[in-house]
C-alpha cells in the first residue's frame, strides 16, 4: 500500500488520469443503447456532467442551455452575478486585464458586497429558462445563502470550499453545522470538496446527498502549488467510491460522488466514471463555449482571495457552442469536443450498459498509454488538448 520516502516515513502511491487506462470488455455494446443518466435524490439527469460553479463558466445563459441539453450547471453565489446588477461590465474588465494585473483586478471586483435581491433574480432567470437551478456558496455563508436560495426556488444547494470536512475547528467564528443545515433544507445538499475515505464517510453521515471529489486538479486552481495539497483524481475517486459503497451497505442510502476537476478530454471523463464516479463536474471545457460568461477566459474560485489567492486566470479560447462541446460534431482530434459521444463509445467498448457497470471496468496502471507508438503525434503536437 505504500513506499518508503525516508526513514520511518511511508507514502502511498496515488494515480491520476494520465497514469491509467481502461481495459476493453469481453463483450461490447451499441453506444446508442447505453444509459448514461445519473440520479440525485430521485431526480434523474440525462447527462452525468455538471458545469462548475465558476464565473468564467456558469452564468444564467449557460445554466439554461445546460439544462436544455440534459445536464446541470451550478451558479456561484459568491460571484459577480450576485454582486453586480450588470455583470457584463465587470466581466469585460476581467478578460481585458493583462496577466500581471488580472489577479489584483479580480480581487477588487469581488470586494463588492453580495446582494440578496440579485440571488433571487439570477435563480428566477434560470427557472424561467426551464432549467433546474443549482447554486453554491462557501461554508461561512452556507446557512444564510441556503435559506435565501431555497426561498428563491433553487433545486440544489452546494457547500463548497477547497477542503470541507464534517469536523472544522475554529475559535474566531462558529463553523457551519452541516448536519443542522441538511435538516433545514428541503432540497438536495451537495458538499465538497473532499478526497479521503474517512472524510467522505463523515460527510455522508452528516446527511450529504452527494459529494464533490477533488482538491486542486482544476485548470485554473493553484491550491496544489500554493498549499501542497491534493490527491490525484483517480485515487481520490476510487477511495471516495469505496466510502460510498461501504456507507450504502451499512445504511441502505446511496450517496453519489462527483469527480470535480482535472478533466479536459472525453478520455479523462471516462476514466473518472470508471474509477467510481457517478457524475463529473467540469470547468475549463465549458469555459470554452460561446455561452460561457468568461469569453474564452477562466479563473479559479479562490482567485479573489485577498490574502492568499489559490487560483489564476487562464486563457482557454472558444471552441464552439455548449451543444458542440457536449455532443459534437468535433472538428478537432484531441478529445475536447463531443464529450457525451466519448462516454457512450467508451461504455460500448468496455461492455457497460450504464454508469454503475462502467464503474466496474478493469483499470490498469499504464504510464505509456498516451505515448506508446505516438512519436509522430508528439513531434507534430497532435492528438492532445490545445
Amino acid at each position: 500500500m505504500g513506499m518508503w520516502v525516508g526513514r520511518g516515513r511511508k507514502a502511498r502511491v496515488a494515480y491520476g488520469f494520465d497514469d491509467i487506462a481502461l481495459v476493453p470488455g469481453a463483450i461490447t455494446v451499441n453506444p446508442n443503447e447505453v444509459d448514461i443518466s445519473w440520479e440525485l435524490c430521485g431526480r434523474r439527469f440525462d447527462l452525468p456532467i455538471i458545469a462548475a460553479a465558476m464565473d468564467g463558466v456558469v452564468g444564467p445563459r449557460l445554466a439554461i442551455e445546460m439544462g436544455r441539453l440534459g445536464g446541470l450547471a451550478v451558479l456561484n453565489l459568491e460571484g459577480v452575478f450576485s454582486r453586480y446588477a450588470n455583470p457584463d461590465m465587470v466581466l469585460d474588465r476581467i478578460v481585458s486585464a493583462n496577466q500581471e494585473e488580472a489577479t489584483k483586478i479580480i480581487q477588487g471586483i469581488y470586494g463588492e458586497p453580495i446582494k440578496e435581491d440579485l440571488i433571487h433574480r439570477r435563480i428566477s432567470e434560470i427557472k424561467k429558462g426551464g432549467s433546474a437551478v443549482a447554486v453554491s456558496s462557501i461554508p461561512q455563508r452556507a446557512e444564510r445563502f441556503a435559506q435565501i436560495a431555497q426561498e428563491a426556488g433553487a433545486d440544489v444547494f452546494i457547500v463548497q470550499s477547497t477542503v470541507t470536512t464534517a469536523r472544522h475547528i475554529a475559535t474566531e467564528y462558529t463553523p457551519v453545522d452541516l448536519r443542522k443545515l441538511k435538516k433545514q433544507l428541503a432540497i438536495p445538499l451537495i458538499i465538497g470538496n473532499v478526497v479521503t475515505y474517512e472524510a467522505c464517510l463523515e460527510l455522508m453521515d452528516c446527511g450529504a446527498d452527494a459529494l464533490l471529489i477533488g482538491v486542486g486538479p482544476g485548470a485554473a486552481c493553484t491550491s496544489r502549488e500554493v498549499l501542497g495539497l491534493g490527491v490525484p483524481q483517480v485515487t481520490a475517486t476510487a477511495d471516495s467510491a469505496a466510502a460510498r459503497d461501504f456507507y450504502y451497505k451499512q445504511t441502505g442510502r446511496y450517496v453519489p460522488i462527483i469527480t470535480d476537476g482535472g478533466m479536459t478530454t472525453g478520455g479523462d471523463v471516462c476514466k473518472a466514471l470508471a474509477s467510481g464516479a457517478d457524475a463529473v463536474m467540469i470547468g475549463s471545457a465549458f469555459a470554452r463555449s460561446v455561452e460561457a460568461p468568461g469569453r474564452g477566459y477562466h479563473w479559479g474560485m479562490a482567485t479573489p482571495h485577498q490574502n492568499l489567492p489559490r487560483g489564476t486566470r487562464i486563457r482557454v479560447g472558444i471552441a464552439g457552442s455548449l451543444e458542440q462541446i457536449l455532443f459534437g460534431p468535433a472538428f478537432t482530434e484531441d478529445g475536447t469536443l463531443n464529450l457525451v459521444g466519448a462516454i457512450r463509445t467508451c461504455m460500448g467498448s468496455v461492455g457497460a450498459r450504464n454508469i454503475r457497470e462502467l464503474q466496474q471496468t478493469e483499470l490498469i496502471i499504464a504510464p505509456a498509454i498516451k505515448t506508446e507508438g505516438k512519436i509522430f503525434q508528439q513531434a507534430q503536437k497532435l492528438g492532445r488538448a490545445r
